[in-house]
């Protein structure tokens, strides 16, 4: 088995600009060895197909220590480096916020993924106010010993996608300049989810210091154009659960029809 170390240095030299690292999103343990077994060369949870296959809603709805148990179970299932949807890191506070990821970082983890949105509440973190969590979660991955990735998600552009409205050019630059302060407070890759025209995206890899990450969600650029455009990560998010839900929900129809 890899130390934990060497799965933080192995995922790290995954993000390459413009020959991206896929991750098919999964929510536990099972589902990570079949990804594994299907040739995924690392394995990234998703806070929304953890908590629907719990029987909760997205959102911080499922406790930190159910999280990081079933993080756990994952990591103990696979010889492959495991990053989790941290989601806002369950507190505002900076403080307790670091304290969060050092514990998380005791599964045997090796990445994050971490959001500026308000969970629970509306709109997104002010700059500053991120920014300072951002830096206490960086403190922490290194006074652990262990470097981790951390994933810093701006939901400038899902908030747009989710209300089904334009992407703007001033939501670009909004992006743009969380990702240059994220940068500065010690994030290794920008997660941009919802955005999903070709040309803001080739622009926001052409111009971000950072590894960026593009979710495929129905309808987005295809992986090889997102590739050539300099797209570092592509991930998966809730497609995966939602397909194989509704195929379960197919089958057993299938079977209580009689057919």
């Amino acid at each position: 088995m890899s130390t934990q170390s060497e799965l933080a240095a192995s995922f790290q030299a995954l993000h390459v600009k413009g020959d991206p690292v896929i991750l098919y999103n999964i929510w536990d343990a099972g589902s990570a060895k079949a990804v594994a077994e299907a040739g995924g060369k690392a394995i990234a949870t998703g806070s929304a197909p953890v908590a629907m296959a719990n029987g909760f809603s997205d959102g911080q709805a499922l406790s930190m220590e159910f999280a990081l148990a079933n993080a756990e179970r994952i990591v103990g299932a696979v010889d492959l480096p495991v990053t989790l949807d941290f989601e806002g890191g369950y507190s505002e506070d900076p403080k307790t916020c670091g304290a969060n990821f050092a514990k998380a970082l005791t599964t045997g983890v090796v990445g994050f993924n971490f959001e500026d949105q308000v969970v629970g509440g509306s709109g997104l973190h002010p700059v500053e106010d991120q920014v300072a969590r951002l830096r206490a979660a960086r403190d922490a991955c290194d006074a652990s010993g262990v470097a981790a990735f951390i994933n810093a998600r701006t939901d400038v552009f899902l908030k747009a996608y989710a209300a089904k409205a334009d992407v703007t050019p001033e939501m670009l630059d909004e992006a743009l300049a969380r990702a240059d302060a994220y940068a500065g407070a010690g994030a290794s890759g920008f997660f941009a989810p919802g955005l999903m025209d070709l040309g803001m995206i080739e622009a926001l890899c052409a111009k971000c210091t950072l590894p960026v990450n593009i979710i495929a969600l129905p309808g987005a650029p295809s992986n090889q154009e997102l590739a050539k455009v300099g797209v570092a990560r592509i991930s998966y998010g809730p497609v995966p659960y939602r397909k194989l839900y509704g195929q379960l929900t197919e089958h057993a129809k299938a079977v209580f029809d009689g057919s």
